[in-house]
């Protein structure tokens, strides 16, 4: 009976494991909903439990463990090794990333603000593309994710080219002239809250950081989705918008960036 019962309790144990590490996620890699709730509701509150970590936290040593310091692209690379293998997380992704890189070497800014830097991600991906003597300001609102995101910037080796600033974008967009020296911006990525897209787009216009030629590149804008984002930028005069289609991150789900040049 003991022998039937730990039978039992271990056969339970690895189908649990399997519906865990295989099942459930592959069921949920064409579910944008679905994929969200169980990478961001369940899984990382239930690893946070089990680890007394954060997701963040277990990012930052997956990079310390795998990249080479000094070596953007090692950095990068361990992140995407991280996310695909080990847990999702909320990059730009791989996919996307090349997407953001070939935007970010077409433009070759000086001048690049960041909303929404995470974990550092998409701050290191960028930075690793500017000309020598560029600006990359990158805005983060949760004071944990900036803690991390230095971190990974400075393993990364592109500190001299990143300026992190903690607050909210509202708040800080109005300072940019005045507190940061920035009379425009070349390129703005946007990968933050996705209801602050179109404020904070309407707010760079009204503070003048936006001149002809400036690309908004904005990210996630099927998935979670940012409609009310893209009826301004698609429908404006101001502005003439290409949508790229690809995948949101680490998943086989429809997303996209959409790239927006404003015409003054």
């Amino acid at each position: 009976m003991l022998l039937t019962f730990l039978y039992s309790c271990t056969g339970g144990a690895a189908l649990l494991y399997v519906l865990y590490r295989w099942l459930i996620p592959a069921a949920v890699q064409y579910h944008g909903g679905l994929a969200l709730i169980w990478h961001e509701v369940i899984v990382e509150p239930m690893l946070d439990t089990l680890t007394q970590s954060t997701r963040p936290q277990r990012l930052l040593s997956a990079v310390q463990k795998n990249a080479t310091r000094g070596d953007p692209c090692s950095v990068v690379k361990a992140i995407d090794q991280f996310c695909r293998s080990k847990e999702w997380a909320m990059n730009v992704g791989d996919e996307k990333g090349c997407i953001l890189d070939s935007v970010v070497s077409e433009v070759n800014p000086t001048t690049v603000l960041e909303l929404g830097t995470y974990c550092g991600y998409s701050t290191v991906r960028i930075a690793n593309l500017l000309p020598p003597h560029a600006k990359l300001i990158t805005l983060e609102f949760n004071p944990d994710f900036a803690a991390i995101a230095r971190q990974v910037i400075a393993w990364s080796g592109l500190e001299e080219k990143v300026q992190l600033v903690e607050g909210a974008s509202g708040d800080l967009i109005p300072k940019m002239k005045e507190d940061f020296g920035v009379k425009t911006f070349d390129l703005v990525f946007l990968d933050h809250w996705k209801d602050r897209y179109l404020p904070d787009t309407k707010l760079m216009e009204a503070c003048g950081l936006l001149r002809k030629g400036s690309i908004l590149l904005a990210d996630n804008v099927i998935c979670p989705g940012t409609p009310d984002y893209l009826e301004y930028v698609r429908s404006s005069p101001r502005y003439e918008s290409q949508y790229f289609k690809s995948h949101l991150e680490y998943t086989k789900v429809e997303d996209g960036l959409e790239k927006s040049v404003f015409l003054g």
